[in-house]
Formats: structure tokens, sequence, C-alpha cells
């Protein structure tokens, strides 16, 4: 097991969400000393399930109050701090676009002030974004030189925090640096309405997957395994030591790009469901249509590259919600549904 991160006091917000979760249970197995800011979790979640929630220093708080933050920082001595915590799905930032803005962005801005204001123990900052944060950009795949241009609410909101968490740095020289991710995938999941979970929970009940976008489901997506994700996470705090890394941002993608109705029909060939009609259902509201990420700088300056192949991280996802699925839907799961890899 490496240890490059023991003795590092280390905070994580958004320690109990899906992305949270394994990142922490990483940093973990390399040694960190680690105290989350939740407002509240899961009792089903990884975080929960997996033991994670025992092995940290939880404070139940919320991004959004900065004393807390600033406080915790100074009481914990944290010299590393990773920042997830965010309305993470598009559809909710849609439908209540103030939340969004206040826990995205003013959450980003009170993490980095703190920061700021400790300077004397913070000394690496390592911030979420998202592909979403290029907007609908013509010009594909996106390279961390073109700008970030967010139309609706989820993108705006990423737009925005990518931005302020880079300005700290040009204007204060924090070191912070800023992972801009395609869609994230994984066991653990628990967001329904996102297409890989909902997908594989609707096979294993042998019912037909439900595609919202319109298209016939061709919006294309670019992916990232959650294992690789926890990383690229690892790769920015290591890379964070030289000060060439300070203030920038990088991609983190597999590189290719998949249509929705594509994906399905990877899950239903490695579940043996084939024969499970897909209903394209015509509901997205504000997503961009084509995303697709480049990660060579990530590639060349962390030495950063994805180790698992879209089938692999789709098989061991389809396994993870085989185990966390089946005590409550004994007898329901069809005997169809045997992994093929």
């Amino acid at each position: 097991m490496s240890d490059i991160l023991r003795d590092h006091r280390v905070l994580v917000t958004g320690a109990s969400g899906f992305m949270g979760s394994w990142l922490t249970e990483c940093l973990l197995e390399q040694g960190a000393t680690v105290t989350t800011i939740l407002a509240d979790w899961n009792p089903d979640s990884h975080f929960v399930r997996s033991g994670i929630v025992h092995r940290v220093k939880n404070v139940v708080g919320s991004i959004e109050d900065y004393d807390l933050l600033e406080k915790v920082i100074g009481d914990r001595g944290i010299d590393t701090v990773f920042h997830l915590a965010a309305v993470s799905v598009e559809g909710l930032a849609f439908e209540k676009p103030r939340l969004a803005f206040e826990i995205n962005i003013r959450g980003t801005y009170n993490i980095l002030e703190a920061c700021r204001v400790r300077s004397d123990l913070v000394r690496r900052v390592i911030v979420a974004s998202s592909d979403k944060a290029y907007g609908d950009s013509p010009v594909l795949p996106y390279t961390e030189e073109m700008p970030t241009l967010g139309r609706h609410p989820y993108d705006v909101s990423k737009s925005c925090a990518d931005l302020i968490a880079r300005s700290y740095y040009h204007s204060y020289g924090l070191p912070v640096a800023v992972g801009r991710f395609g869609n994230i995938y994984g066991g653990g999941d628990l967001n329904w309405s996102r297409l890989i979970p909902n997908t594989i929970r609707r096979l294993l009940s042998n019912e037909s997957p439900l595609i919202r976008m319109p298209d016939k489901g061709n919006f294309m997506r670019d992916f990232l395994y959650v294992k690789d994700a926890a990383h690229a996470y690892i790769a920015m705090f290591e890379g964070l030591a030289r000060p060439e890394v300070h203030g920038e941002a990088f991609n983190f993608a597999m590189g290719g790009s998949w249509t929705v109705l594509e994906v399905v029909q990877k899950l239903q060939k490695l579940m043996n469901c084939e024969h499970i009609e897909p209903v394209i259902m015509n509901q997205s509201h504000g997503e961009i249509w084509h995303q697709q990420v480049s990660a060579e700088k990530a590639q060349k300056m962390l030495g950063w590259s994805p180790r698992y192949s879209f089938d692999k991280g789709l098989a061991e996802t389809i396994e993870w919600y085989l185990e966390y699925l089946s005590p409550s839907m004994v007898g329901n799961i069809p005997s169809s549904v045997v992994l093929s890899v």
C-alpha cells in the first residue's frame, strides 16, 4: 500500500457522496488523516456501508457556513483540502438553480477563502469541476485552453466555481488545482436519475431502460470509472508539490465518446439483457448534446492515464449493484442476468 499521504491532515467536502466516498477511502488507504464536513449522509451509501464513516472525523455542518470552515481548518491543522461538495445532478440544478448556485458557487468561494486565510496551514487545494464547465462547445474534444462558457444552471455553476478557484491562485498564490471530469460512473452512485445506475437497476428488474434524452438517445458523453477518478485526485495532490501545477486545470476522462443509447446497449450485452427494448422519453432539459474530453495535459504534467477500459469498469459497476440490490430483489432478478465480460 502506498503511503504518499501519511502524516497529511486532509479535509474532504462531499465525502459522503458517490465520488467523495471512493476518494476518501483511497486517501485513508494511502495514510491520510481525514476530516469531513457533512450536512447529512445516506445510510445506504458506500460511505456508510463500507465503514468509511467510522474511519474519519466527521463534522456536521455546511460549506455555506464560512466560520465553520475556517474553524475546522484551524482546529484540525488541515494541510490539504479536496473540495467535492456540490449539487451534482443536472436535473436538480435545473429545477432548483438557487440551491445549485448557493452550494456550487458560494460553497466554493467559502472553502477557498478559508484556505487563503489559513494559508499558514493549507498547502494544497484540489477543486472538483466538470466537463460541463465548458458549456456547449462546437469544438471537440475539450482542451484546458478553451473558455468555460456554461449556459444552463449546472454548467454555469461549475464554470463559475472553476474560474473562482483559479483566481485564488492568480490573485493570492493559493496552491490550487482544478479537475474537470467527464461523466464519472461506478458502484455506489445512488442518484437513480443517472443513466448507468438507473439502467442497471431496471435491467435487474426485467424492466426497459429509460433514456430521458431526445434524438433517439444520440446525446454523446465521455466517461470515467470512479477508481480512475480517485487516482486523478491523488495525481493532482502529488502534482501540487511542483509550482508549475499551481493554478492549473486538468481534464480527466477516457478520451472517447459514446451515445447514451450505446451505453445502454453495452450494459444490456454485459448483463445478457439484449432482449429488453429501451424506451426513449424525450424529457431532458438544459443538457449539452455532445461532449468529449482530451486528457493529454494530465497525462503529460501529472503522469495520469485511465487504468480501466469502459467494459471493465462497467463490469465492476454491475457487480457492485448486484450485491447492493440483490437483498431487496430476491426472486425478482431475471435468470438471464449473468455477467458476461
